[in-house]
């Protein structure tokens, strides 16, 4: 089982952002994994998809979700909102099984974002719907940009509240 799970919602500085993240975990005893959901082989989920068939990919997507305690989102901020790669990963993943809320239902979470464009308003949308999940989304995120980059301190601090944080049993 891992004990977090850094997932980056672009191949870019949130890639990095995350790879940070799982170093400092790792730093502090814990057994991290990142992952980029720009590698993961999904098609935008739409009712015609849906129609067609889930995607062979999902199932995995699933299991590494669930296997991890705790998670880390780096996402970037999409017009003002979250990117399409999340939003479709979530949309696949909520139509599936009889509860999918069980994957989030009191999951720890932090939120992060390395973004060109401030990246509040990507928080602020994240964290409703993750709250709308029922995660536990951690009180404090983490927003940088190129002139304001993560600092080491803010991402171990972020790795520690999650360490506090009690992880649903399964």
């Amino acid at each position: 089982m891992t004990d977090l799970l850094v997932i980056a919602a672009s191949n870019g500085e949130n890639l990095k952002l995350a790879e940070r993240f799982a170093s400092a975990a790792e730093a502090q005893g814990q057994r991290a994994a990142v992952l980029d959901l720009t590698a993961v082989d999904l098609p935008l989920f739409t009712p015609r998809a849906m129609a067609a068939g889930t995607p062979p990919a999902l199932a995995a997507l699933q299991e590494q979700l669930q296997a991890a305690r705790r998670w880390v989102i780096c996402a970037p901020e999409y017009n003002g909102s979250i990117p399409p790669v999340l939003t479709s990963a979530i949309a696949w993943l909520s139509v599936q099984g009889d509860d999918f809320r069980a994957l989030f239902n009191g999951r720890p979470i932090a939120i992060a974002t390395h973004s060109g464009g401030g990246g509040h308003t990507l928080m602020a949308a994240l964290r409703l719907q993750l709250a709308h999940l029922g995660a536990h989304v951690v009180g404090r995120q983490l927003v940088s940009t190129s002139a304001n980059p993560a600092k080491d301190a803010s991402i171990l601090d972020l790795v520690s509240r999650l360490q506090q944080l009690a992880v649903p049993q399964n």
